[in-house]
């Protein structure tokens, strides 16, 4: 069995919290978010350390190492996208294909020890990019290719809630989450 598509509309966690990771984005500080992406980071120390972080759970759930590189991409695409909006006004990000990555990247191929690497440095890249947040750009805005509006601020949100439920997807604690213990 192959990995269903994920085609749901996730914006939903702008507004509510998540009933499988416990993500609360009313619970987040975004002048926090590099704290919040470091710790995140944190939690995917060691997760690909074993030979069992390229084998799949089941057919159709991701490995650790899938789900590694996902985040990965995740950080680095999200980091893009809020420079546009600081650096453009209004800009319309190009449509992004996760599952259609995972296959074209070959995410169940990839070295592991590189992996755990870039994503540590593009989740540093992203903090990095949060950090120099100020005033008013928080409320700058891009949009999807769906129509789907963000200010810096709400796909900063969105953007922890991939990554904090994807660290819980992998058995990991909901690290980085503001409503994790």
């Amino acid at each position: 069995m192959a990995i269903e598509p994920d085609t749901k509309d996730w914006t939903w966690v702008l507004t509510d919290p998540c009933p499988e990771c416990g993500f609360d984005p009313k619970a987040v500080d975004v002048s926090k978010l590099p704290e919040l992406i470091h710790e995140n980071t944190r939690g995917w120390y060691g997760a690909l350390d074993d030979a069992d972080a390229a084998v799949r759970p089941s057919a159709n759930i991701w490995s650790r190492l899938e789900y590694a590189c996902h985040v990965r991409d995740v950080h680095v695409l999200f980091a893009e996208r809020a420079r546009l909006m600081l650096e453009q006004d209004d800009p319309q990000f190009a449509n992004w294909d996760q599952d259609v990555t995972a296959i074209e990247s070959r995410y169940d191929e990839q070295d592991p020890a590189e992996v755990s690497v870039a994503l540590v440095e593009a989740a540093a890249e992203m903090a990095a990019v949060y950090a120099g947040v100020r005033g008013d750009q928080w409320q700058r805005v891009g949009r999807r290719s769906n129509g789907s509006v963000f200010t810096v601020e709400t796909l900063g949100i969105y953007y922890l809630h991939d990554v904090v439920h994807h660290l819980y997807d992998i058995g990991g604690p909901a690290a980085g989450s503001p409503a994790a213990p």
